[in-house]
Formats: structure tokens, C-alpha cells, sequence
């Protein structure tokens, strides 16, 4: 049974671009080891997808509606509906003085420019080539995916958007509860003041807000309790004084 637009699912992928065949992003751990392009800052794990919203590219989503839960399928993305087609406007010519102090600036590099993000194509007479499309617009790009599951509970999805916006603690730390329309959040105290957690909490609740209309308003709880001192330890009964053996009485 295919999906719909809406559904939450998980899946597992390996992204490659087709004219050469470098692994350019994976949910596996073991994959990224063995492509070399691990990162210590990413979590290794299937991927929460709302289908419809644009969270991996057109052409893979679109594969994803045909699918079914344990499937899995190798998906063909042309430019248009990957990352676009390169736009030969978005590359500028930018004095090589606008980067004085920049370290690591060669081709390839990636740098920011007035607010934007841009791969270095050249450096040449003073001047650096920048491209500001996407690394990976004008590539066909092949996904090997897999549907690993669809969540349909309403608890289920209040999870899986929460994890998705604060992956590194575990979601069996928070209490969740939904009663009358009202989602109740208490909060871990590893939370508190995590660098962040205002946004994170705000994106939290507009995922919330906007998938699940079950859900009318969402609580944040913190507790602080006052620290109780334990108690002195009970003064140790004094030693009764060792009774001497009776002497023998003279024969």
C-alpha cells in the first residue's frame, strides 16, 4: 500500500552521484566509515520524513509515495529534480583581497561571501572564482533506500519530531502526555540550559502544531526542587564496658 502526502515514515539511504560514483551522504554509519566521509557530529539513523514537505529531494520523495514499509528500491534523481541544474549567473569573480586572513582558501573549498555560501572554483591574478549554486546542482544523483517504518500513532509522531529537533538526548528522558488536545513536555534536566533550546523547543512545537491537529497547545515543564541534606548519621550507641571473668575463689 503506497503512502500519502502527510505520512511519517523512516528510511535508511546511500546517496551517490551517477557520473562518479562518490557516496555523498548516508543514514549508515558503517557506509560513511567505509566512503570515508564520516562525521563525528552526525547521528547514524533512519530518517524521519514527512512525505510532501520537501525534506529530501523531489525526485527521491516522489519514489517514496510508490513505496511500502521493508521495501527497498534504487532511485534515479535527474538535476531538475535533485539539486537543479547550474545556473551559470550564480558564478562571480571576487577580488582575492575580499579573503585576506582566510585561511584555507583553495579550489573546492567552501567559504561564506556576504552572507551567502559558495565553493571556490578558481584562484587566479588576484581573483577568486566563486560558484554559489549548489555543490551538487546539474548532477544525476542514485539513492539506494529503504522504507524502514511508518509511524501512524499520534504519540509516536509527537517522538519522532522531537528527536528529529534534539537528537542528542534520548526521547525516553522527556515525559510526553496528551490529554484534551493539550501536549505536556517535561523536560530532562540536561536541557535546561542547553545552548539553543528556546529555538529548539519553538521549532519543536511548530512541527507539533502543524502535523498533528489533534494537538491544540503544547506545555514545557522544568522542575527544580529544593536539594534535601541528608540527615547526620545517628550517634553510635556507646560501647558497654567489657565485663572481666569472674575470679576463682581460693581452693
Amino acid at each position: 500500500m503506497a503512502f500519502k502526502r502527510g505520512s511519517f515514515i523512516l528510511i535508511d539511504y546511500v546517496a551517490r552521484v551517477k557520473e562518479t560514483g562518490e557516496v555523498f551522504d548516508t543514514t549508515l554509519e558503517e557506509e560513511a566509515r567505509k566512503h570515508e566521509i564520516y562525521r563525528a557530529d552526525v547521528f547514524y539513523e533512519p530518517m524521519l520524513v514527512v512525505l510532501g514537505e520537501g525534506w529530501v529531494v523531489k525526485g527521491l520523495e516522489e519514489a517514496l509515495m510508490e513505496m511500502n514499509v521493508g521495501e527497498k528500491k534504487t532511485v534515479e534523481v535527474p538535476p531538475e529534480k535533485g539539486f537543479g541544474r547550474r545556473d551559470p549567473s550564480k558564478i562571480r569573480l571576487v577580488p582575492l583581497r575580499m579573503f585576506r586572513g582566510e585561511t584555507g582558501l583553495r579550489p573546492g573549498a567552501r567559504v561564506e561571501y556576504r552572507g551567502m555560501t559558495a565553493t571556490v572554483r578558481s584562484i587566479s591574478a588576484g581573483r577568486v572564482q566563486l560558484d554559489f549554486n549548489p555543490p551538487l546542482a546539474g548532477k544525476t544523483l542514485v539513492y539506494e533506500v529503504e522504507v524502514k517504518e511508518e509511524i501512524t500513532d499520534p504519540l509516536g509522531k509527537i517522538k519522532a519530531l522531537l528527536h528529529r529537533r534534539l537528537p542528542s538526548i534520548p526521547v525516553d528522558k522527556f515525559s510526553l502526555s496528551l490529554e484534551s488536545g493539550v501536549l505536556t513536555v517535561k523536560m530532562p534536566g540536561e536541557t535546561y540550559m542547553l545552548d539553543g533550546i528556546q529555538f529548539i523547543k519553538r521549532g519543536f512545537a511548530g512541527d507539533v502544531l502543524r502535523f498533528l491537529p489533534e494537538v491544540s497547545k503544547i506545555v514545557f515543564v522544568e522542575e527544580y526542587a529544593r536539594r534535601v541534606e541528608a540527615k547526620p548519621e545517628e550517634a553510635k550507641t556507646a560501647e558497654k564496658p567489657e565485663e572481666k571473668p569472674a575470679s576463682e575463689e581460693p581452693s
